[in-house]
């Protein structure tokens, strides 16, 4: 395709439409960013981040979660930054790395509190020794672990949200305790800046926010058709082109592809020379029928690149970000490229995934589709398989 809508893109800018089709309320969902950060400073006080410093500094975090709850992971490792004096890395599955223990810190992060890649990573981090801090649901089988001192539990009131939508009420516990432990510089100033700067987000990316003047319908409307690569130029960016990816995967129901500068000049950057980039147009065919076959190729959508920019680059990293836009442009590549804002490294990426969240859902209502329903993990989840986790 050509990166057409899918449909009438008019359905953005109406209201009642969208309201019957995202029966679920994941617009809803999505623009109460802001009041789950508030909300999570409010739950995570003093006295429990207390009891997770009172033994020192660890040798290692390991933030471990699966799906919508394990990208507060993430989150933790990018906002730390290379510059922590521990590693804090991101970990998802059922067993742990092997030099994990005593003197090692392991978050579990389940906003539902019963993934079960989460509670058998939590099981075996508490039979090692290690220190154990649970994020996710009172009353769960995860806060459980809690019950007799064996770990910290720090709750998470989701309010039904589905844990894709919960990224700040997940994250921001995380965050605190590496503050805690000065492990990253999140104080509550820049917490509560983050919540405002949320909000505005929202009002400048939501349902109410004509199409003319909202950044995320615009991207829906670009990306929608095509075959998005997305791609970050930082650290920060690159999670948050991570994110882009399963959030169009979940609330789309739309493949994506995402990656690092540079890696992906070294593999994924040479589609734009096959049958999804300069080859897809190819010379068109005077026999051939409009209406059976509207695009030349077929259903073979065309590659786009959507570009996550930081304000903080390598500076080799930012020569290779502008030499890939004039690749793209030789090869016939549609290129979106996304700026982040602010300071603070936890400022930048919000400024990056929170109208992505937002586009990832008008994408879902432009196919007319309601983003919230996952039918292929619940099938997963009930089946023999008997796989589980968030989502």
């Amino acid at each position: 395709m050509t990166g057409a809508p899918l449909m009438d893109d008019s359905v953005l800018d109406d209201r009642e439409a969208l309201e019957l089709l995202d029966a679920s309320g994941m617009l809803r969902a999505v623009a109460t960013a802001g009041a789950q950060v508030r909300e999570a400073v409010l739950h995570v006080g003093d006295e429990l981040l207390g009891a997770v410093v009172v033994d020192g500094r660890p040798r290692a975090v390991v933030v471990t979660g699966m799906g919508g709850s394990g990208i507060a992971a993430e989150v933790a490792a990018s906002v730390a930054g290379l510059g922590c004096p521990v590693p804090v890395v991101a970990h998802r599955g059922h067993q742990l790395p092997g030099w994990v223990g005593g003197m090692d810190l392991v978050v579990a992060v389940s906003c539902s509190g019963g993934t079960e890649e989460t509670l058998s990573a939590l099981d075996e981090a508490i039979r090692r020794g290690a220190r154990v801090v649970t994020v996710g649901a009172a009353g769960s089988p995860l806060s459980a672990r809690a019950d007799d001192g064996r770990a910290v539990h720090l709750p998470v009131d989701a309010r039904g949200r589905m844990p894709r939508a919960n990224l700040w009420g997940l994250a921001v516990p995380v965050l605190r305790v590496l503050d805690a432990l000065e492990l990253a510089d999140v104080p509550a100033l820049q917490l509560a800046h983050l919540a405002d700067v949320l909000d505005e987000t929202s009002e400048a990316c939501g349902p109410g926010a004509e199409s003319s003047l909202n950044p995320a319908k615009q991207l829906a409307v670009q990306v929608a058709g095509s075959l998005p690569y997305v791609w970050g130029a930082s650290d920060v960016a690159s999670v948050a082109a991570a994110r882009f990816a399963a959030q169009l995967a979940e609330n789309a129901k739309y493949p994506a592809v995402s990656g690092a500068l540079t890696e992906v000049h070294h593999n994924q950057v040479v589609v734009m020379a096959g049958r999804f980039g300069s080859l897809g147009e190819a010379q068109e065919d005077i026999f051939r029928d409009p209406f059976e076959d509207p695009v030349p190729g077929g259903d073979r959508p065309r590659m786009r690149v959507v570009l996550l920019r930081d304000t903080e680059e390598v500076q080799q990293v930012s020569r290779r970000a502008d030499a890939t836009v004039e690749l793209a442009q030789r090869f016939e590549v549609a290129v979106d490229v996304l700026r982040a804002q602010g300071d603070e490294p936890l400022l930048r990426l919000a400024s990056l995934v929170a109208p992505l969240d937002f586009a990832s859902v008008y994408l879902a209502l432009l196919q007319g589709l309601d983003p919230s329903p996952i039918e292929p993990i619940v099938a997963l989840k009930s089946g023999a398989v008997g796989a589980g986790g968030d989502r």
